[in-house]
């Protein structure tokens, strides 16, 4: 399926990306990408390790600057100056939530220290003290995780706490990078949950980053498949993931593990699936 083909908006598109290229030296690590995500919408990046998914997201976020293409939002081109105000500006556009928030939380810094941190950076003039309550609230956490420190909470809590903080200044689109991948099964679904509904109530955009093909389901609104840095199918989830058209596609839906499922028979699937372009590794 072309680059360019775009699954049906149900509202205006907020997120615009255009022939998104990233190149590492000689090695392309995205080549071509492009899609919308609406206003209040829920995009699903998925492929295998090495498809370029996390790369794109980077770019996105501003991490990684694109060798070739645009992105814009509300029709504004997301900027590289590194002018503070500049960089400031693109955070409050786009914020990520990683796999691993020990990775990303300063373990010094209680709860209410980050987010008293972010509030200050970007918001010096707002009711700190109300807005962190609000935050709180917004993300199922108490009193008592305010004044804890990441090593003394669970994955779930930790991650709980990347996402207020994400939240604390006010993004139009949230990346979330394997964002559940690490916690347990049930805590999966809570925090899944618990981001459709802030979802639901803020209006705000998500890009899912994942292997998972069961939490683009549970969650997004649009899905788009990647394989060497290369978009292979993009549409509606529930008509990719229902009738996908490209052989890579139907490879991953066929290495998911379900009652019944055969390892060596989906081994078999991903060699017969080959078709004299790269292999595919690591299904």
């Amino acid at each position: 399926m072309p680059d360019d083909t775009q699954p049906s908006d149900r509202s205006p598109a907020l997120l615009h990306v255009r022939g998104l290229t990233k190149h590492f030296g000689a090695f392309t690590a995205v080549d071509n990408v492009s899609f919308t995500v609406p206003a209040g919408g829920s995009l699903g990046i998925v492929g295998e390790s090495g498809s370029g998914k996390t790369t794109t997201a980077r770019m996105i976020t501003g991490l990684e600057t694109p060798t070739r293409g645009t992105i814009t939002i509300d029709g504004s081109p997301r900027t590289t100056s590194r002018r503070k105000a500049h960089r400031l500006a693109r955070a409050r556009q786009v914020q990520i939530v990683f796999q691993d928030p020990m990775h990303s939380l300063d373990p010094r810094l209680t709860t209410h220290d980050v987010l008293n941190e972010t509030l200050r950076l970007h918001y010096p003039d707002i009711n700190r003290p109300q807005r962190i309550t609000e935050l709180l609230d917004q993300v199922q956490l108490s009193s008592r995780d305010a004044d804890a420190r990441p090593r003394e909470l669970s994955g779930g809590q930790r991650q709980r706490v990347a996402i207020a903080r994400a939240l604390a200044v006010d993004p139009t689109v949230l990346v979330l990078d394997e964002a559940v991948a690490a916690l347990d099964v049930s805590v999966q679904a809570q925090v899944l949950n618990l981001l459709a509904d802030i979802r639901a109530h803020t209006g705000i955009s998500y890009i899912f980053i994942t292997h998972d093909l069961g939490v683009v389901r549970a969650v997004t609104d649009d899905l788009l498949v990647m394989r060497a840095g290369r978009t292979v199918e993009h549409g509606p989830t529930d008509t990719v993931l229902s009738n996908p058209t490209h052989p890579y596609t139907r490879v991953l839906l066929r290495c998911v593990p379900r009652p019944g499922w055969d390892p060596r028979a989906a081994i078999r699937t991903t060699a017969d699936a080959q078709t004299g372009e790269q292999p595919f590794h690591d299904v």
